[in-house]
Parts: C-alpha cells; structure tokens; sequence
C-alpha cells in the first residue's frame, strides 16, 4: 500500500548556474535580498535563524534543521503576526540542488502545510522561485510586487 501524502508542496525549476552559486544565494543574507526579502537574518547551520521580511507585515520565520553546503538546506518555516494558520516554524521547507550538466534542478518540497494553504503558497514559491533563477543568473529580477503590498502575498 502506498502512502501519498497530501501535506507536501514541490516545486522544481531549471537554473543556469551551478549549485555552489545557487546555495550561496540561499544562505548568505545579503544574496538572499536581490531575489526574496527586505530584510533578511540567516544563520545557516542546525539550530540557526531563519527570518526573512517580505515587508513590514509579511515576515516568515523558523530554524535551518540541515545544512550541506551546495546540495540542500532545510529549514522550519511559517508566517509571524496573530490568528496566521501557518505560525512560524510549523512547517518545513527543504531545498535540493541537482546538477544538471551545466545548469541545476532546484526542488522545493513544502511539508506539513494546510491544505487550505497550499494553492496560495505554491503561487507564493512559483514566484520566488522564478525571482532566485533571474538573480543566480545574473539577471534583475526586478522590483518584488509582495514587497510593496504589505499584507498581501
């Protein structure tokens, strides 16, 4: 018998740089800002802050749970503020980078995540996502629409 769960979220795209380029963008806060956040405080190490500020009042929050470095970083995740139906560190976002001859499979597995919640937050990672292959590549992302919403995403 096959268990398929129904809580998870994956994502994959195909970028045009390496994954040590790739994890350095989502580890090091100051990378981490040409692609998603305002403001950003990483500490990429088990038991490390995970905080990134989309704006004023979109902040998600949690915990790295696994680093290795150029392969995959894994991190508690979930939204601050009152009556949020995923608070900070509910969940869990795993990243895997998989070389791909010249390019990289970046795959986003969201887990634990509501049912409820799943159509919004895959738009939310769709978007994303498409923002960190533009910045890895050396393109401009450009402006984050989330970052001048607050409340909104």
């Amino acid at each position: 018998m096959t268990n398929l769960r129904t809580d998870l979220l994956t994502r994959e795209i195909r970028v045009s740089a390496r994954p040590e380029t790739i994890f350095r963008f989502l580890t090091d806060p100051t990378l981490m800002t040409r692609w998603m956040g305002q403001d950003v405080q990483l500490e990429p190490r088990p038991g490390g802050i995970y905080r990134v500020a989309i704006n004023d009042a979109i902040i998600a929050s949690g915990e790295f749970l696994d680093v290795a470095p150029n392969e995959r970083v894994r991190f508690s995740f979930g939204w601050e503020g009152e009556s949020n139906p995923v608070p900070p560190g509910s969940t869990t976002v795993e990243i895997t980078l998989i070389p791909d001859g010249e390019f990289t499979v970046v795959r986003l597995v969201h887990a634990d995540l509501p049912a409820e919640e799943q159509e919004k937050h895959g738009h939310g990672w769709d978007h994303y996502l498409s923002r960190l292959a533009a910045a890895v590549e050396g393109r401009d992302p450009g402006p984050d629409p989330f970052e001048a919403q607050p409340g909104t995403m």
